[in-house]
């Protein structure tokens, strides 16, 4: 698949996920206005969160690493198009999410216990365990919202699984205004949430994951799809399915063990801020910077990569390995153009971002700046993470779930190794979540290098000269126009604050301007160097940008 021909759905799914991202970040905006980075606020993170962790963890990774190819394989193979597999495996993993569902809420103690500190205080594990059973539900939610993307996807309808968690963010969003509404902002910062303010929060945010899942229903229909329970599973391929399975869910289980450390040390973090008495910082912060870092990922490489994994499988079924490489390379430089920028311009304008969106409420500017500060770090790691990512798809095409284990497992033990010495020799809050984002980064890079190097020996080869020469090119770009946005940053601050180095980030208007400023400033000095050094992804983008105008246009 050539890298134009990549870019047209890939455009219609960016739109979806851009709004979807969108009201995301307001989503979160909101809640941290209600509950800011305080203790209280990491009870209801990790609660919130946990539903989706078990669900990665026990079965979310296998479906979205083995069940397009299986189903491609279906749709091709069999007389129905593969409507009966999708049904019975639909079947099966219902039964699977319900029951552990189940399971977690009776097991909730347990699991926060799991993840939290040994010194964690009382009041916030209670509320933590309080929002996790309110929370659980979510993890049947999840499973079939991912279950019916998936046969869209195989469809060739990418748009709705993209635009399905804008209803999730809405009623999130509701949820966190009116959180505020009946309890103010001073609440968090007090510690102490009455039971119905416990609920509001736990039901309304699982209520989201509801509305995002029934959402597909309708356009399941459209489709020409209606799933009906079968519950004949034995000799109906399915078993071929759970061996792939298997390494995948080894895969996530160690990523998810990995977590478990990250998500104690981050919530300890947070205690010794309390307890030192410096600014609060803790798995909110690092989950929200995360979610920061996520964006550019989850707008344009899952947009790319959605788009080409089904046409991946087809190719490799086929045995045309040679041209997987050629596919996997297109991909790898297309994503690489746009991820550059805006990973040069979060990792410089890293602190203006989170000051503006979440130095509100409950929040503080301090707080919101540290948080800023863990973004930017996190970006040295986005170029790997990204690359990774897109090679993971190209071993998933030819269904190889047994290698991505073993990488994963790697570049895990290269992060707990960076991690775990080292965490207590920095002060609690924000030095300890700024070191934990470098370890991340780091981590990234090994398992980068390991995946491409295997990879291209399965395929006969990447391109890699070619490819490793061009991204290059647009890192070199990237550099660039980070110099270019420092110096134009530090003389904005000049103008505006009368200083280099004391700046009002209190003032939000002169950092909005200011960010607006160096962002401009950032694109078009990637975007001369990039046409200057010859990245052919430029000139591309270009004329599909200039055939999609110019067909509307004639419209």
């Amino acid at each position: 698949m050539s890298e134009r021909a990549l870019l047209g759905p890939s455009a219609v799914m960016a739109v979806g996920t851009v709004t979807s991202r969108v009201t995301g970040v307001v989503r979160d905006i909101t809640m941290t206005a209600a509950l800011g980075f305080f203790l209280v606020s990491d009870a209801f993170s990790l609660g919130n969160s946990l539903p989706n962790m078990i669900y990665i963890l026990v079965i979310g990774g296998a479906l979205n690493a083995v069940f397009i190819p299986q189903l491609v394989r279906k749709m091709k193979d069999d007389a129905d198009g593969g409507r009966a597999y999708a049904d019975r495996l639909i079947t099966l993993t219902a039964i699977v999410l319900f029951v552990l569902s189940v399971l977690a809420i009776v097991t909730a103690p347990l699991i926060v216990t799991l993840y939290t500190p040994s010194d964690y205080p009382k009041n916030e594990f209670d509320l933590a365990v309080a929002f996790t059973r309110l929370c659980l539900p979510q993890i049947f939610f999840y499973g079939i919202y991912t279950m019916f993307s998936q046969v869209l996807n195989t469809r060739g309808k990418f748009g709705a699984p993209m635009f399905a968690p804008i209803a999730n963010n809405i009623v999130a969003i509701s949820t966190f205004l009116l959180f505020i509404y009946f309890a103010g902002t001073a609440a968090a910062a007090e510690g102490n949430l009455s039971s119905g303010q416990v609920w509001l929060l736990g039901l309304g945010t699982t209520l989201g994951v509801v509305a995002q899942a029934l959402i597909l229903i309708p356009v399941l229909i459209r489709a020409g799809y209606m799933w009906r329970p079968r519950f004949d599973l034995r000799g109906h391929g399915l078993g071929k399915t759970g061996k792939l399975a298997v390494w995948t869910i080894g895969l996530v289980m160690v990523n998810q063990l990995t977590y478990i450390v990250i998500t104690r040390l981050a919530t300890q973090a947070n205690v010794n801020a309390a307890a030192q008495e410096v600014v609060a910082a803790g798995f909110t912060t690092y989950q929200k910077a995360h979610l920061v870092f996520m964006l550019p990922h989850s707008v344009i490489t899952v947009s790319i990569v959605t788009a080409l994994l089904p046409a991946l499988s087809r190719v490799a079924h086929a045995g045309k390995l040679s041209q997987v490489g050629r596919d996997i390379s297109s991909a790898l430089r297309l994503v690489s153009f746009f991820i550059i920028p805006v990973t040069a311009i979060l990792f410089v304008v890293g602190i203006s971002v989170a000051v503006l969106l979440f130095g509100f409420g409950a929040a503080t500017t301090q707080q919101a700046e540290l948080m800023g500060q863990v973004i930017s770090i996190f970006m040295l790691g986005m170029i790997p993470f990204t690359l990774f990512y897109v090679l993971l798809r190209g071993y998933y095409s030819l269904e190889d779930t047994k290698t991505p284990f073993f990488i994963t497992v790697i570049f895990s033990l290269v992060l707990l190794i960076l991690l775990i010495p080292f965490f207590d020799n920095f002060t609690g809050g924000g030095a300890q979540i700024s070191f934990m984002a470098a370890c991340y980064s780091g981590s990234y890079w090994v398992g980068l290098l390991i995946a491409w190097i295997v990879l291209a020996r399965k395929l006969g080869g990447l391109q890699s000269g070619t490819t490793i020469a061009s991204i290059t090119r647009m890192g070199v770009a990237g550099l660039f126009s980070v110099f270019v946005m420092l110096l134009a940053q530090n003389q904005l601050n000049n103008v505006m604050f009368g200083s280099s180095e004391s700046v009002d980030l209190t003032d939000k208007v002169s950092v909005l301007i200011r960010l607006l400023v160096v962002v401009c400033v950032g694109v078009m000095s990637y975007l001369l160097t990039a046409w200057i050094f010859r990245v052919p992804e430029i000139t591309l983008t270009y004329r599909v940008i200039r055939d999609k105008l110019g067909a509307r246009v004639k419209s």
